[in-house]
């Protein structure tokens, strides 16, 4: 009986040394915001000529475009390769900054779902806090930028003194004086859904396929290798735009449309959805579908490939060598 209870004691000592371990596991939210700022401004650089496209298909009413490559060519021949990174400031500084919330908050939003003594999180929570996150992102950050974005891309031409908006800078501020504030903020209904639900399916399906395919867990000490990485997030970065595909068009048409003066064609998100399936058919709500799926995908690649080596960085300098 005496000798029992030291090998008890130790057991019991051994365990909580094993879950202190796990607590050091955790990588910090603001390792997971700093990640994810880097992947941004390497997506933001590489996709920005998709995303014009993307943006110029969804406002395109009268058919003038045929398809990407048509469009591509057409605003290449008619108004020069830089229309190409038209809105490129506000899309980079947008993503910067979204990423940033987006990693970070996720961590946070985590950590209630989080299992006390195994750090394990369950699907659920990944969704909800995914949801959260991307709820977070398009209300602080997504909104006002790609109103602006929007306003940018789609006005046609190279020369200032043609265009309205001079800049993004210039832009908001127009945007602020002919229509108020709450201008900045046209489309916010559909933009929380599209990146609430997105948010909510990527984080879910990037871990899954890290678990799947490389069976590599949070805080493990593995680092995958950037080509991995990019696996991972391309696929997680397919399921989305499908299922937010009339939100995407829907988003982008409030915001293209000013409300300085006049009756607006679109009242809000439900009666744009419902004009738009009246006037231009069903398929018409998944209009930028295509180029959607080829900047969306790639970035989330381009993106984590980033976001996994530097938090990979991190696990192997301060969390797995702690454990060695």
């Amino acid at each position: 009986m005496a000798t029992t209870a030291p090998v008890k004691e130790a057991e019991m000592e051994k365990r909580a040394a094993k879950g202190g371990e796990r607590e050091r596991t955790t990588i910090p939210p603001y390792m997971k915001a700093i990640s994810g700022s880097l992947g941004g401004i390497m997506e933001a650089c590489c996709l920005q000529p998709i995303d014009v496209i993307k943006t110029r298909l969804q406002l395109d009413r009268s058919g003038a475009y045929k398809g990407i490559v048509h469009c591509g060519g057409t605003v290449v021949r008619t108004e020069g390769v830089r229309a190409l990174w038209k809105g490129l400031t506000p899309f980079a500084t947008h993503l910067t900054l979204k990423y940033t919330l987006r990693m970070g908050s996720n961590a946070l939003l985590q950590s209630p779902f989080k299992d006390p003594t195994t750090g394990h999180i369950s699907n659920r929570g990944r969704l909800a806090a995914g949801f959260g996150a991307g709820v977070i992102e398009a209300l602080l950050i997504v909104t006002p930028f790609e109103v602006v974005k929007i306003r940018l891309q789609q006005q046609k031409g190279l020369s200032p003194e043609l265009l309205k908006y001079k800049g993004p800078i210039h832009c908001a501020r127009t945007i602020i004086r002919e229509e108020g504030i709450r201008g900045l903020w046209a489309g916010a209904s559909p933009t929380v859904m599209r990146n609430g639900t997105n948010q909510a399916v990527m984080f879910t399906a990037k871990n899954t396929f890290d678990v799947v395919l490389w069976k590599k867990h949070e805080g493990d000490g593995k680092v995958l290798q950037p080509w991995q990485s990019m696996i991972s997030g391309f696929l997680a970065g397919f399921a989305g735009p499908v299922c937010t595909g009339p939100f995407d068009v829907v988003k982008t048409r409030l915001m293209a449309q000013g409300n300085s003066g006049g009756d607006l064609k679109y009242k809000g998100m439900v009666h744009a959805i419902r004009t738009i399936f009246v006037e231009e058919g069903l398929t018409a709500l998944w209009k930028g579908l295509l180029p959607r799926l080829m900047r969306i995908p790639p970035g989330q690649a381009i993106m984590w490939a980033v976001a996994d080596q530097v938090t990979g960085l991190y696990e192997r300098r301060y969390l797995h060598k702690a454990h060695v």
